[in-house]
């Protein structure tokens, strides 16, 4: 610093030394002109490392050479108040006595310092510029206010390098987010060409980066997506800049590269780089979430629908008698049961039909299955398709959300269709179509479903009169028909009544907590001489009512069943009827009204209750009232 400053020479030194340089090269550039510009033994620029308190020196140029790796402490080194005090400071002379702590001012034989900080815009203090000389250097304002050019250089070189390395790092979050996305993130040009893919794309779509790239992206996608990306994009484009981007509601049908499609979920941004218009779609596959969410649905209506039968369960555990009629019965279900062929059940009501399907399925390979049951005359006409075979949501008016049909929940397992004979005349070619092809459509759905059920009906019906009257399929029920079951009614196995009113009687009282005592041989005799045409339903009815109003266990039939045949009383002779004798309807008419008269002198004219007259005649006691006002039978009085 001995030798006058031509200040127009240093800055073009300045920026000749510097102009072409960048980074390290610039640095080393920088430091080498500071020393030979102010004539001093060294100079080093330095990056202030705020958290150790220490300087880095970006280059450090002393005597004729570079001196690499060059870092230190700023505590007690003339360094420390130029960054504290963010001030330029000359020490002229005997920096070493001024700073004893810096042992490198020591060994560099420093006499004269002059240091500046690199401030950023904010005041943040960047590094330093230094420089040291082995002679005294005397205060100089052209040197100093050369010192500033230089230290304006660096200053703006740590700038661009701080900039760089921002961009860097946010490239490589940004980098580092799509790479980790589960979804699949797709840049198009104006011309919907991929532009550019995450791994996650690659995955989904089943190409790499170089297959994808260049290709057109509605080649990716279903026809009917292809439109709705076409409309959608054509919609971006008229939204201000910042809400260009929409949720693609109802998602996509896209397609591998090897053609099979795929349901996904996607959103869609549009954007400008550098003046050309780009897309963004952000894709996710759902297959596997529909399949999950349908999964769920079906187990969740399975479980709701296994309850319903499990609390129905224990009326039927197992089929009871001993009778002829019963072991051909468990005989022919044993034939029949680990088939798959179709059942048809048929019997009087209340023989125990669905008793029977549910033997049908306990013994077949679907046991682990469910047993799905439907009762075709509980279902409304219009709502049985939707019974069958499920909706869509939004199918029909009321279908707020999707529902599985019971053939749906049946798959793997078996249908029993109770009362099939009231199927309405315009499912029955949809219910064929699954019992010989095993598919149908889901309301509201062009598609085609496919299950495996096995099929099992019952009906008090016949439907052999229901085809000649037109209201049965005859080719539905030849499909029905494969193996058929006909329950005997209770009347055909009265052997085995006693058997059935003591296990009932048995469940019922555990039912209540009431013991009950062995029916007497009264008891037996009532029952055994009871026509039922209701069938055990009807034979457990009575034996709960009776096991209900039992005195100290015992049951009683008196008040619950008509007399016995030979309880009757025997008629007058003359007024007996022969039977080749045909009546007058007056004749009729006074027959009816003696047979009235001797009920209710028989219960002392009680028409109704379980001790009445109605119930003797087995009539309603409306109706009864009604007959004696029409015959004119009036309480004498007393």
């Amino acid at each position: 610093m001995g030798q006058p400053l031509d200040q127009a020479s240093v800055i073009r030194t300045i920026l000749e030394g510097t102009a072409s340089a960048v980074g390290q090269e610039f640095f080393e550039a920088l430091v080498k002109n500071v020393a030979r510009a102010l004539g001093v033994a060294g100079a080093w620029v330095t990056e202030f490392l705020a958290e150790p308190r220490r300087l880095h020196a970006l280059a450090f140029w002393f005597g004729d050479r570079f001196i690499p790796d060059y870092e230190y402490a700023i505590a007690g080194t003339p360094c420390e108040p130029v960054i504290d005090q963010r001030r330029l400071l000359h020490i002229p002379d005997n920096v070493v006595d001024l700073f004893p702590r810096d042992p490198d001012l020591r060994e560099f034989r420093a006499v004269s310092y002059l240091g500046t900080p690199l401030l950023d815009g904010d005041g943040t203090i960047l590094g330093h510029l230094a420089a040291i000389d082995t002679r005294p250097t005397p205060p100089d304002d052209q040197i100093e206010a050369v010192f500033r050019i230089f230290a304006a250089r660096a200053t703006a070189e740590l700038q661009r390098l701080r900039a760089e390395s921002r961009i860097r790092e946010r490239e490589e979050q940004l980098s580092r987010l799509l790479d980790s996305a589960m979804d699949a993130v797709i840049e198009l040009d104006g011309q919907f060409r991929v532009t550019s893919v995450n791994p996650s794309a690659v995955t989904v779509f089943g190409a790499g980066p170089a297959e994808l790239g260049g290709r057109d992206f509605r080649t990716l996608l279903a026809p009917e997506s292809r439109d709705k990306l076409q409309r959608l994009t054509g919609e971006l484009r008229q939204q201000p800049a910042g809400r260009q981007y929409v949720w693609v509601s109802g998602g996509l049908q896209a397609m591998r590269a090897d053609g099979r499609e795929f349901p996904a979920e996607a959103s869609l941004s549009r954007f400008d780089v550098r003046g050309r218009e780009r897309f963004a779609i952000i894709l996710r596959n759902v297959h596997d979430q529909l399949v999950a969410e349908q999964r769920i649905e079906s187990l969740v209506s399975e479980s709701t629908y296994l309850k319903e039968e499990i609390e129905q369960l224990h009326d039927f555990r197992e089929i009871l008698g001993q009778s002829p009629a019963i072991t051909e019965l468990r005989r022919s279900i044993r034939q029949v049961a680990a088939t798959t062929a179709t059942v048809l059940i048929t019997g009087e009501t209340g023989t125990g039909k669905e008793l029977v399907a549910r033997a049908l399925h306990a013994a077949s390979g679907r046991a682990s299955r469910p047993l799905i049951k439907v009762n075709c005359a509980a279902v409304p006409p219009a709502l049985m398709e939707s019974e069958f075979f499920g909706h869509e949501k939004g199918a029909f008016t009321g279908a707020t959300q999707r529902r599985l049909g019971r053939f749906m929940l049946a798959d793997q397992g078996t249908i029993f269709l109770d009362e099939i004979g009231e199927l309405p005349l315009e499912l029955q070619p949809k219910l064929l179509r699954v019992l010989q092809e095993g598919e149908f459509e889901v309301v509201g759905s062009s598609q085609t479903r496919k299950v495996d059920v096995r099929v099992i009906a019952a009906t008090n019906r016949n439907l052999e009169e229901a085809i000649r009257a037109g209201r049965f399929r005859e080719d539905l029920y030849y499909r029905l028909n494969v193996f058929p079951i006909i329950v005997p009614s209770l009347r055909q196995r009265r052997e085995d009544i006693l058997l059935l009113a003591t296990e009932y009687a048995r469940r019922y009282g555990q039912k209540i907590g009431r013991p009950v005592q062995p029916l007497s041989p009264e008891a037996v005799r009532r029952l055994t001489s009871c026509g039922w045409p209701g069938n055990v339903r009807e034979l457990q009815n009575v034996i709960e009512r009776a096991v209900i109003t039992a005195r100290d266990g015992v049951l009683t039939f008196d008040a619950i069943l008509p007399p016995a045949a030979d309880e009757v009383p025997p008629r007058p002779r003359e007024s007996s009827p022969d039977a080749a004798t045909v009546r007058t309807a007056d004749e009729l008419r006074h027959l009816e009204r003696e047979n009235i008269l001797r009920a209710l002198e028989a219960t002392g004219w009680r028409v109704a209750g379980p001790t009445g007259a109605a119930q003797r005649l087995g009539l309603p006691s409306s109706t009864l009232a009604s007959r004696m006002k029409a015959l004119g039978i009036r309480r004498p009085r007393a």
